[in-house]
């Protein structure tokens, strides 16, 4: 292909503000003669001082909500209704979630719970016959002698309750696991493989670590809690059936007692719920400050600066507000719940006043009095546990339903995994007419772009940021899927082609590569999919080829050095000596297409240098399509062609000599960086040499 310059805008700011040899400024080619550019009006001077945060007011109200806590606080927003409306639904897709995990753990539970029920009726009703035995007419040794059965009764029940309560938790630490395990399994699954422009999207990130965080962590506790909310509840239909048994007036008594009680548990549990989600929000207020003085990032420029004792003492002003909000949080909580106590005190007592009634009366025996009062405070109790654990199962839930729609949202949102396997050599690799935009943006990345590459070339793409140059090597890997135009290897559209053969065909290298934390040959090896296994060879001549055959030498262990400081003798790298290792991963893959894109930016010259001359010169191979993507415009200069991008398009076409000698965009960029090295070596040649003895 020869020289091409096609009439699109030129690269007019690289002049912009550049002075002329008068001193005077030059203005954007783009722009007429005598055409004064948009006025902006000056900075004013700033304050003197300037709080960092609210001094008077809520210190939380400057902070936006986070992704993990747009469900805190949930239950309290919510109705009784709402609430009792929604549990059988859970229960049902946590039992569904439990029984898909284990079935027999899951059949073991709901069978060893109902019994566990059943031991507590039948226990409160020998508690009841025990009391009638006491209180019946006699001497007091012969009613302890008979009420002896009915008490070794009532252990019998208490016990075999105790028992099949802990095979119901036997059975749930067999479930639990479990259950959370497949989640984590399927979750982690659908998210390494979601098509990378969807990976892109801010928002998606968000509802990946909420769901990671919170529906994760909360999939392992709904499982006991819901196993909780279920007991309560049984309790308390068998509360109601001894109270039927004793008499059938005594269950609207246990209604008039419990429901204040009830009233009082759910203000109480909501007033938690509120004071829980004001609580995380405060410590995020604070915690801007302690993670900054915690933060190794940080570290070198907070003493430098020494500004340490600056955010100690905004942290100190935060945290003694903090402290003021937290005492009156737990006076009102504390407040709250004895009130809920008085509500529920009234309760009883018009209920052991209706009691006595009855007794008076001679409508119920004493013992069976006795009886309903024990009942009566066992239905409380198990009330206030059912009403506790709901709020609590009812948030949580919200959680988990969170993290199975985003698994669904995942599911629709995978590469395809049909059609053709991807060929493992390419003779031409062709875009025609192909343009993409990022989902959420209105104007296209890249418009109109057509070209053909072919086997032994290296073609570089340059541009400045934003031009699309590293959006078209996306599209080259099979990264993205260009939403106009076709993407051809060898004739056959990559549509056609399963997704991921696709990209396991072609090898790149980035700017900022992915600092595995794992051993220096898993480094390369990744690249082929494995961690464990490798071909030495293959290996060897990649990292002598980028250079890392120095690195990985001086490392402790060599090839088999962890690179994390996260692990016990664990190594750090720099920043150009993880840009070789990178360069040397993708070489290893060993792919027909090699993409690298701004891989060298981190290396110092002489390593830059070393890895070109290994890689895109000297090494170059016939089966093999090179790309290198650069802001130098120095190392693309013995590229086969040269590819110019602007705003989507590629602008101009042809060698290095052929667009220095077209005096366009392309020729305008290299004069300045070589002029910009060119007066910086000047300047150094103007110093003056001292030679020390």
């Amino acid at each position: 292909m020869g020289t091409q310059r096609l009439p699109l805008a030129s690269y007019g700011y690289l002049v912009v503000g550049m002075t002329t040899a008068n001193g005077d400024a030059s203005s954007s080619p783009d722009e007429p003669a005598g055409v004064p550019g948009p006025r902006r009006e000056p900075l004013d001077l700033p304050p003197a001082s300037l709080p960092t945060g609210p001094r008077d007011g809520d210190v939380a109200d400057e902070l936006e909500e986070a992704y993990w806590a747009v469900y805190d606080g949930a239950a309290a927003k919510s109705t009784v209704g709402e609430v009792l409306v929604r549990l059988p639904r859970i229960v049902r897709q946590v039992g569904r979630l439990a029984w898909q995990a284990d079935r027999s753990a899951t059949l073991a539970v709901v069978v060893l719970q109902l019994a566990s029920a059943a031991m507590s009726a039948f226990g409160l009703v020998a508690s009841v016959s025990v009391l009638r035995e006491l209180f019946g007419h006699g001497p007091t040794p012969d009613k302890v002698r008979n009420a002896v059965p009915q008490i070794l009764l009532v252990v019998g029940f208490l016990s075999a309750r105790a028992l099949l309560e802990a095979g119901v938790s036997v059975a749930q630490a067999r479930v639990t696991p479990k259950i959370r395990t497949a989640l984590e399994c399927d979750f982690l699954r659908l998210t390494a493989h979601v098509r990378l422009e969807v990976v892109d999207d801010a928002d998606w990130h968000d509802d990946a670590y909420r769901a990671s965080d919170r529906g994760l962590f909360y999939a392992r506790q709904i499982v006991g809690q819901v196993i909780s909310l279920a007991s309560a509840l049984l309790e308390l239909i068998g509360t109601a059936g001894v109270l039927t048994s004793l008499h059938p007036v005594l269950l609207p008594l246990l209604l008039l007692s419990v429901l204040p009680v009830g009233v009082a548990a759910v203000r109480t549990a909501r007033a938690r719920f509120h004071s829980f989600k004001r609580w995380n929000a405060l410590q995020r207020r604070v915690r801007v400050f302690s993670w900054l003085l915690l933060e190794r990032d940080a570290a070198a420029e907070l003493r430098s600066d020494t500004a340490q004792n600056a955010l100690l003492d905004e942290h100190r002003r935060l945290a003694a507000r903090i402290a003021e909000e937290d005492t009156n949080l737990g006076v009102s909580s504390a407040v709250l719940t004895l009130a809920g106590r008085a509500v529920g005190g009234i309760g009883t007592g018009i209920t052991y006043v209706a009691l006595g009634a009855m007794l008076i009366s001679g409508w119920l025996p004493l013992a069976a009095g006795a009886g309903a009062v024990l009942a009566i405070q066992t239905g409380q109790t198990a009330l206030r546990r059912f009403v506790d654990v709901a709020h609590l199962v009812y948030e949580h839930a919200m959680w988990v339903d969170d993290l199975l729609k985003f698994q669904e949202r995942c599911r629709e949102l995978q590469p395809r995994r049909r059609g053709l396997a991807a060929p493992t050599t390419v003779a031409a690799l062709t875009l025609k007419d192909v343009s993409f935009t990022y989902p959420g943006k209105k104007t296209p990345a890249l418009s109109g772009i057509s070209m053909t590459l072919r086997a032994g070339e290296t073609v570089a793409f340059v541009g400045v940021n934003g031009s699309g140059k590293s959006t078209c090597s996306r599209l080259l890997a099979g990264l993205y899927e260009a939403s106009e135009g076709t993407v051809c290897w060898d004739g056959v559209d990559v549509r056609e082609m399963d997704a991921e053969s696709l990209q396991a065909r072609v090898a790149t290298v980035l700017q900022d590569p992915v600092h595995f934390p794992f051993s220096a040959l898993a480094n390369l090896t990744i690249s082929r999919g494995t961690l464990t296994g490798a071909d030495p060879q293959r290996a060897w001549e990649a990292a002598v080829a980028s250079g890392a055959d120095q690195v990985i030498a001086d490392l402790p262990g060599t090839w088999q050095a962890v690179l994390s400081k996260r692990f016990r003798g664990g190594q750090e790298l720099s920043a150009g000596q993880w840009a070789k290792i990178a360069v040397a991963r993708g070489l290893y893959k060993n792919a027909p297409v090699l993409l690298l894109d701004e891989p060298t930016a981190s290396m110092d010259p002489k390593a830059e240098h070393a890895v070109y001359q290994a890689v895109l010169r000297n090494k170059g191979r016939a089966d093999q399509i090179t790309v290198l993507i650069s802001h130098r415009l120095a190392s693309v200069i013995e590229c086969d062609r040269i590819f110019v991008f602007d705003s989507g398009r590629i602008t101009e076409t042809g060698s290095h000599q052929q667009l220095m000698d077209l005096g366009g965009d392309y020729a305008q960029m290299f004069t300045l960086q070589a002029a910009g090295y060119q007066a910086a070596s000047a300047a150094s040649d103007s110093q003056p040499k001292t030679v020390h003895p």
